[in-house]
Parts: C-alpha cells; structure tokens; sequence
C-alpha cells in the first residue's frame, strides 16, 4: 500500500487495516515454522514494513486530531 493510499484513510479504518496486516504477519510465520520453506522470506520483512509505516501514520493523525 502507497503511502498516499494510507494517508488517506481514517484513523479506525487504519486500525482494521493494523489488526489485518498482523493477523497476515501472524499467518506468515508459522508457515514458515511449520514448513521450514517460504517462497517470498523477504514478505515477512515487508509486511513488518508495511504495519510500521501503518502505525507511523495512524500516530501522527492522533496527534494532530
């Protein structure tokens, strides 16, 4: 997701979007546990990426509600 695209967005609808993206990250890594083999090992990364840049934005929206 763009940066644009997540500024965009509400501050509950970027909650749901936080909540999802870990439950991925979640789904991520115990198939990578469980099976010893990921196609993408670099999507891990990028899905803690993409929930930091999340949270980055969501925290400067609190602040300046």
């Amino acid at each position: 997701m763009k940066l644009q695209e997540i500024k965009e967005k509400t501050i509950e609808e970027l909650k749901d979007i936080i909540l999802e993206s870990k439950k991925e990250l979640f789904t991520l890594r115990m198939g990578h546990n469980k099976l010893k083999q990921l196609e993408n090992t670099a999507s891990i990364k990028n899905k803690k990426r993409e929930i930091a840049r999340l949270k980055t934005v969501l925290r400067q929206k609190e602040l300046n509600a």
